[in-house]
């Protein structure tokens, strides 16, 4: 078959969910027999491309605006590939008019539907008119979660016998030998975009209450997001700007070494679609806490500490626990390698590949 796949997420530098989803897939894809041929269409060239064997060929299409309603859809209609796979769920308007064109895309959260102020109105409008369009137009449907999954078909009514769940993987970057020294000894870290339903907010004033070693640091890393800015005042009002710190963006490089080094990892997320950091963090050998709802109790199992998100003693107290007792942090760490070995990136790509060309 010759397979067609959106990578135009991969522009950018700063890789977060979805991108990262595109390129590990992308990744194992290119280390499969060369049965069939690929396209790889994007706007931008990509800064960054795993290793192409030459059944894969990147056609740059540029153009600055509308470009999957316009230029992608076009380059469909002069030469349509036999399946398409767009690893976001935003699919050109006229792909369910392609005779023999088989269509899967990706749909990773509903999360504006339970957050719509983490968005802005337009955001809002075109997500749910996107997600729609999905459920519509695709002969088939990959969510991240079982929990994902149920929100889209409730949402938009798709069958679910259209609907299959293909969870993430996770690097094997991510390893305990990954440790390197940091500027802080000791440390708890959240990693990923600074926005409203995060909890940062609950997260620092949970820190700022619970009982820690008086080493202990909370670093929160990740790019500024929606309504972000409240952050640093409420570390200031706390007055603990000595022990909490936002150190933006990390590079991916540097990820690994920083996720490992960690005491614990925090992630108090009010929503999340799967939690790729989550896994990442247990692959790293450090305890993740995390709260107990949407994905997150899914994907971790019994390998995390369980918090109500809403409630910051509860926080507190999940934190006081993994940062003071050796034998909690031992337990919880040896629980989350254990747990991590249950996904894999390979087994993600070849049932994603499986249900693109309809095997699956």
């Amino acid at each position: 078959m010759r397979i067609g796949i959106d990578i135009s997420r991969l522009a950018t530098t700063q890789k977060t969910g979805t991108e990262r989803y595109t390129w590990e897939v992308l990744a194992e894809l290119a280390t499969q027999p060369a049965n069939d041929t690929y396209a790889l269409y994007c706007r931008d060239l990509p800064a960054d491309l795993p290793a192409l064997p030459a059944h894969m060929h990147v056609h740059h299409l540029p153009m600055q605006r509308l470009w999957t309603h316009v230029r992608l859809a076009t380059e469909l209609w002069r030469d349509p590939p036999d399946a398409l796979f767009v690893p976001s769920h935003v699919l050109p308007w006229n792909v369910p008019f392609i005779r023999g064109m088989r269509v899967v895309t990706t749909v990773h959260d509903l999360g504006f539907l339970h957050f719509p102020a983490a968005h802005t109105a337009f955001q809002n409008a075109y997500l749910r008119l996107t997600t729609q369009w999905a459920a519509r137009a695709a002969d088939r449907v990959i969510a991240i979660s079982e929990a994902t999954a149920a929100d889209f078909i409730a949402y938009t009514g798709m069958s679910r016998d259209r609907v299959i769940v293909i969870p993430h993987g996770v690097s094997p970057r991510f390893h305990p030998q990954a440790a390197t020294p940091q500027p802080w000894p000791r440390y708890l870290l959240y990693v990923g975009t600074l926005q409203p339903r995060k909890n940062l907010l609950r997260l620092i004033q949970a820190f700022a209450r619970a009982e820690t070693h008086p080493e202990t640091q909370l670093i929160i890393a990740g790019r500024s997001g929606w309504l972000s800015e409240p952050l640093a005042q409420e570390i200031a009002r706390l007055g603990v700007t000595e022990r909490v710190h936002l150190v933006g963006y990390v590079a991916d490089a540097a990820l690994p070494g920083l996720l490992a080094h960690a005491r614990g990892f925090v992630f108090p997320s009010l929503y999340e679609g799967f939690g790729m950091p989550v896994l990442e963090a247990m692959a790293s050998g450090t305890p993740v806490l995390c709260a107990n709802t949407s994905a997150l109790p899914e994907v971790t199992g019994d390998a995390a500490i369980l918090v109500d998100p809403l409630n910051v003693d509860a926080i507190a107290a999940g934190i006081t626990l993994l940062d003071g007792n050796d034998a909690t942090y031992a337990d919880y760490r040896q629980r989350g390698l254990d747990r991590v070995k249950l996904y894999s990136w390979q087994r993600c790509a070849q049932t994603t590949i499986s249900a693109v060309k309809g095997d699956a």
